[in-house]
């Protein structure tokens, strides 16, 4: 198969990056070149693909360091444009469109296409439950986000996400510090993470990136730089290495995501380490967090707080039999790659 897939054209494509969108992309192209198909990747510069890069935008270029609205019009015509000139270049089977924006650059006709929809089905314009373009599918990645979606909307299976097997073996010696991994905005809530640990009298590190969003900026000064002291650390972006090791030594994994949340990489990932995760009940986190299996669910910090101190009786084999069971990648992959056999008709 050749598949041509495009990006969210303003965050970079790596196996380390903080987007579940970029990750699940990333994963797919890895996979997709080992067994053997052509892939094509459409994403901004700086991104790290192991098929053939196209890269659209320098997201080092914004003059005023913000993504502001004119600048992200540019390149959303930008990638339009690109997509026209791959399409009829290198003729792939299908396009497979991971950004929020999707349909702001949809394809010409006479080639399948499918957007997988990454983020809350609210966050989407309502058009895309109802485009005119004939070959033009949708689809989610939990059970929760597509009941979610509205009545009648034409849907394909969702496909749960997969992740790596961060395990080391033999384990890191577990520290008694919580910790927080992921994109730094308001919606991740990991203000209430740093509340809850204060209140356990348990250290907290927070990894993950804060982006050239300005509402993201102000999150950071106004919720988190002030609650930042020694046993409450910011530690900035993780790489793949790092993140290993964080989740292989830490206490647990806060996630008080105050979105509706359509799945959790990195639940699934700490998972695969033996972690305990505490999380709050949001959106689909209940279809990945076991309660008292894998973890504990909540309902606000406080209660985060209490889970926080049942850590030691979650099971850290019972955990990885779990997540290598549910969460792999192989099995994740292999269900796109028949989503993508049955659209181009093979």
């Amino acid at each position: 198969m050749k598949i041509l897939q495009v990006a969210f054209p303003f965050a970079p494509v790596r196996d380390d990056t903080a987007g579940g969108a970029e990750q699940v992309l990333s994963m797919l192209d890895r996979k997709l070149s080992q067994a053997g198909h052509h892939s094509l990747v459409i994403a901004c510069e700086g991104s790290q693909v192991e098929g053939e890069l196209i890269p659209v935008y320098d997201p080092g270029s914004a003059p005023t360091g913000y993504l502001n609205g004119s600048l992200q019009r540019q390149v959303r015509q930008r990638v339009a444009e690109t997509l026209t000139r791959t399409i009829r270049e290198h003729q792939p089977d299908l396009v497979h469109l991971h950004g929020l924006d999707f349909a702001e650059y949809l394809p010409p006709e006479k080639i399948p296409v499918v957007a997988t929809l990454h983020l809350p089905p609210s966050w989407y314009g309502a058009g895309i439950f109802s485009i005119a373009r004939p070959d033009t599918w949708l689809h989610c990645v939990s059970k929760t986000q597509q009941a979610s979606c509205p009545p009648g909307a034409s849907l394909l299976p969702y496909i749960e996400n997969g992740v790596p097997d961060l395990s080391r073996r033999p384990a890191l010696v577990r520290r008694k510090f919580a910790l927080g991994l992921g994109r730094v905005c308001p919606e991740k809530g990991f203000h209430l993470a740093f509340d809850a640990s204060a209140e356990a009298g348990m250290n907290m590190l927070l990894a993950g990136q804060v982006h050239n969003y300005e509402e993201h900026q102000r999150y950071f000064e106004t919720e988190i730089r002030p609650r930042l002291c020694r046993c409450r650390r910011f530690i900035g972006a993780a790489g793949k290495v790092r993140k290993q090791r964080l989740l292989n030594s830490a206490h647990c994994l806060l996630i008080p995501s105050v979105a509706p949340e359509t799945s959790s990489l990195v639940a699934m990932e700490a998972a695969m380490c033996g972690t305990p995760v505490v999380a709050f009940r949001s959106g689909a986190l209940p279809e990945v967090v076991m309660d008292g299996v894998t973890g504990f669910l909540v309902d606000d910090a406080s209660q985060m707080a209490g889970a926080i101190g049942r850590c030691d009786e979650i099971d850290a084999a019972r955990c990885r039999e779990i997540a290598v069971a549910r969460f792999s990648e192989d099995r994740a992959s292999q269900e796109y790659f028949r989503m993508y056999e049955r659209l181009i008709g093979r």
